[in-house]
Formats: C-alpha cells, sequence, structure tokens
C-alpha cells in the first residue's frame, strides 16, 4: 500500500490487512508475525530468550517444561536433633516506645493491661471479699445466728427470773435507780459497738463489749417485765417467738428486697419517737396501745431489712466481718418487738 507525503494511505488502494473484505487475496503474513515488542527502544538488540526456571537441583526446560524426577533430599529425616536454635545475625534494638521491651511484643500501652485483653468493665473492681462464696455466707449466718441465740437465751433468762421469782421482783420495783444505770450502760455499749467500726472487729473486746450490752439490756428488760402480770409476760414471749420466727422465714423466701425500704423506715422512726413523747405527757389507755402497735409494727419492718442483709442476696449486705452488728441489730430488734407486744397485751388486759 502506497502512502503520499503525509503518510496517510493513497485512496484507491486496497489495504492488505482487510483484502478479504474487499475481494483480494489475504496477505498470509497478517496473522502470522507475532506482535510488536513495545517495551523496546528502536535500534535495539532483542532480548535473549529465557533461561531454564528452576532451583538449584531442579533443572526445568522453559521451552519444553519438561518435569524431571525430585532429587532426594541431602538433609537427614527424622528424628530431628534437639538443641538450642542459634541467634540470627540481626541484633536486638533499643524496645520501642510503647512496648514492654519482651521479645513476644506485648503492648504496655493504656489500652492493654498485662498479658490479657482490657477490661471490659473499665475501673469497676469487684472486691466482694469472699462473701459470695456460699460457704462463706453460711458460716456467717451460722455464727450470728449462734450468737443472737445466746443473747436471747440470756434475756429471757433474766425476764424469768424477774417474773417468777418473787423477792427479785420486790427488790426490782423498790429500786428504781438500778434501771436508769442499765439504761446508761446499754446506751455506752450501743454507741461504740454501732460507731467504733475497727473496735468491734477486734475479736476479744467485740465480745465482751457485746456481753455487756447483753447484760444490761437483760437488766432492763427484766425489771420492765416485773411490772406486769406473769401470763401477759408469757404471752408476750409466745406472740414475739411467733412474729420473728415468721418474719425471719419470710425474709428468706422473699424476692422482694427491703434493704432499699432503709431510709423510709428510719423516718418512721423519728416519727415514732415524736409520738412517744406525746404519750408522755397524754395518759390516755387507747393511744399508748396505738402507740405500742405501730412500734411493734416498725420493728418488725427493721428484723425483716436486717435479715436480708444477713443473707446479703439483696441490693444491701453485711460484710462476713460484722458477725457482732448483725448480732446486735437482730437482738435489738427481737427485744423492741417484745417490749411493744408486752405493751399491747398487758394495756389490753387492763
Amino acid at each position: 500500500m502506497s502512502q503520499d507525503k503525509s503518510g496517510y494511505p493513497v485512496m484507491g488502494e486496497c489495504n492488505p490487512l482487510h483484502s478479504d473484505v474487499f475481494g483480494g487475496a489475504p496477505n498470509p503474513n497478517t496473522f502470522g508475525m507475532p506482535p510488536p515488542n513495545y517495551t523496546q527502544a528502536p535500534g535495539m538488540p532483542p532480548y535473549p530468550a529465557p533461561g531454564p526456571y528452576g532451583q538449584p537441583g531442579f533443572p526445568q526446560g522453559a521451552p519444553a517444561f519438561g518435569q524431571v524426577p525430585y532429587p532426594q533430599m541431602p538433609y537427614p529425616q527424622m528424628p530431628y536433633p534437639q538443641g538450642p536454635y542459634p541467634k540470627g545475625p540481626y541484633e536486638q534494638g533499643p524496645p520501642q516506645p510503647g512496648f514492654a521491651g519482651d521479645p513476644s511484643g506485648s503492648a504496655s500501652s493504656p489500652g492493654y493491661q498485662g498479658d490479657g485483653p482490657p477490661s471490659y468493665y473499665d475501673n469497676n473492681e469487684f472486691t466482694g471479699s469472699g462473701f459470695e462464696d456460699k460457704t462463706i455466707r453460711q458460716a456467717f449466718i451460722r455464727k450470728v445466728f449462734m450468737v443472737l441465740t445466746v443473747q436471747l437465751m440470756v434475756t429471757f433468762s433474766f425476764v424469768a427470773v424477774f417474773t417468777f421469782v418473787h423477792d427479785v421482783k420486790v427488790f426490782v420495783r423498790q429500786n428504781n435507780w438500778t434501771y436508769y444505770v442499765s439504761y446508761a450502760i446499754f446506751f455506752v455499749s450501743l454507741i461504740v459497738l454501732s460507731c467504733c467500726g475497727d473496735f468491734r472487729r477486734k475479736h476479744p473486746w467485740n465480745l465482751v463489749a457485746l456481753s455487756i450490752l447483753t447484760l444490761s439490756l437483760s437488766y432492763m428488760v427484766g425489771m420492765i417485765a416485773s411490772f406486769y402480770d406473769t401470763d401477759t409476760v408469757i404471752m408476750a414471749v409466745g406472740i414475739t417467738a411467733v412474729v420473728c420466727f415468721t418474719v425471719v422465714l419470710f425474709s428468706l423466701q422473699s424476692k422482694y428486697d427491703f434493704t432499699s425500704c432503709r431510709g423510709v423506715l428510719f423516718v418512721c422512726l423519728i416519727v415514732l419517737l415524736l409520738f412517744s413523747l406525746l404519750c408522755i405527757f397524754i395518759r390516755n389507755k387507747i393511744l399508748h396501745i396505738v402507740y405500742a402497735s405501730l412500734g411493734a409494727l416498725l420493728f418488725t419492718c427493721f428484723l425483716a431489712v436486717d435479715t436480708q442483709l444477713l443473707l446479703g442476696n439483696k441490693k444491701l449486705a453485711l460484710s462476713p466481718e460484722e458477725y457482732i452488728f448483725a448480732a446486735l441489730n437482730l437482738y435489738t430488734d427481737i427485744i423492741n418487738i417484745f417490749l411493744y407486744i408486752l405493751a399491747i397485751v398487758g394495756r389490753s388486759r387492763e
């Protein structure tokens, strides 16, 4: 095909690449020649043919890709010799900032803690001091109820003596100053055990203080019981036992959280104290029965709260180190219930 001076083909002549379209004979070299190599510069010799590919010991021919059998490895097979691995030729550099410098590459950045992943609870550390352990909880409850049983036995022994022994009953009625002395001793020991947390955790002294409190309160309860008839005291003891056993059993089985009601009960206690001041100046039988009924109901609720604090399965709980404080709470609740029930029964039988 001829070209003009500008390089364009001359019209009227047949392009040999498309000679079959225009009816001419096809050019035999059109489809047989290889495509031009665009990576070679003009005038450069062609690249040599690729040599055989493969690793040393594995010769493979490039043109025919012939497979040859693999030679046997010159290295010994199992068992491999055990020994220390030689270190590489590269020196260990200084540790990078943000890493612990150990070869395992464990990070010591703020997002990582030790060898494990970061905590999902942020800074919420759960320090239950072993109280959630079932064995420790059962031992704690058993210890509290043992102390409480001894306290109640001592108290109701005083009540029995002051009720059935006529000479003792006459003595305490003639010497009222002993009541105020026992009340002062009880109040001081109660403040010490309630407010001094370190003192009530010291083993010998907490039991000594609790014993003094128990003896002083037992004397007060026995002296109060001496002013009532024997039948009234026995009836009050029976009602108190039934009420306390029912409340404790209900607190053990109930799913309702009584510990969340401590604020409401504290407000009711303040109202009851103000009501007691009113009863001092107003001598009315019905008013005294209402006051005693409200007091018995309030301390029954306190008994339920303190029982669930002892169990520890609700929102609030007592530490297993506070067995003296737990026994003190239950003991004062039961004694207050007994005194209010005694007042109800005594006023009703007048």
